[in-house]
């Protein structure tokens, strides 16, 4: 594995770390949440920083292009499902991301299998940033309720999320669109 593939990699151990410690109870409230903060951002930085290694050590390659999508997958989607089973993400949005990722991953594997390998997309980066955005804004409500801070500020908390995972979820399904147009393209181009 070159170092951005053990970049990626590190996405697939941290994320059942950071579910089990959303959900174990008994651990002190602030270390859980300082940890599942450091969680959060380690994740979200090993996204940021494995393309820019392996272009960096000219080690890009087709099992990294699809192996990376495949690391974002799992860590947004536990990360989501935390967020989800707390009622801080809607069940609605959950699905319709899950739904758009998993089908992203089919077209990709059936261009793999005509030899094709689909890298990101500008609409999917964009989608990712959306993504961590709700991800933060979650955290951070998610935070202030189990520490008990700022009751107050709370329902309004609640109103920008939901509107975070509004814009992410329809930004998720554009990209969805933009990556069956580009696989119509792909595939009647490699037939």
């Amino acid at each position: 594995m070159t170092p951005a593939d053990k970049l990626t990699m590190s996405r697939i151990f941290l994320s059942p770390i950071f579910f089990a410690l959303y959900f174990i109870p008994g651990i002190p409230k602030i270390p859980a949440v300082i940890f599942l903060w450091i969680l959060f951002v380690s994740i979200e930085l090993s996204d940021l920083l494995d393309g820019t290694v392996a272009r960096s050590t000219k080690s890009v390659s087709s099992f990294g292009k699809l192996f990376d999508p495949f690391a974002d997958v799992i860590a947004r989607m536990t990360y989501f499902v935390c967020f989800t089973f707390s009622g801080i993400m809607p069940l609605w949005a959950f699905l319709i991301i899950l739904y758009r990722e998993f089908g992203i991953l089919f077209i990709r594997m059936l261009l793999v299998d005509k030899g094709i390998t689909m890298g990101a997309r500008p609409g999917g980066k964009a989608k990712a940033v959306l993504y961590m955005v709700s991800g933060i804004l979650s955290l951070a409500l998610f935070s202030v309720e189990s520490l008990g801070w700022f009751p107050g500020i709370i329902p309004a908390f609640r109103v920008i999320i939901a509107v975070s995972y509004v814009f992410a979820v329809t930004l998720s399904v554009a990209s969805f669109i933009d990556y069956l147009v580009q696989f119509r393209k792909l595939s009647s181009s490699g037939t």
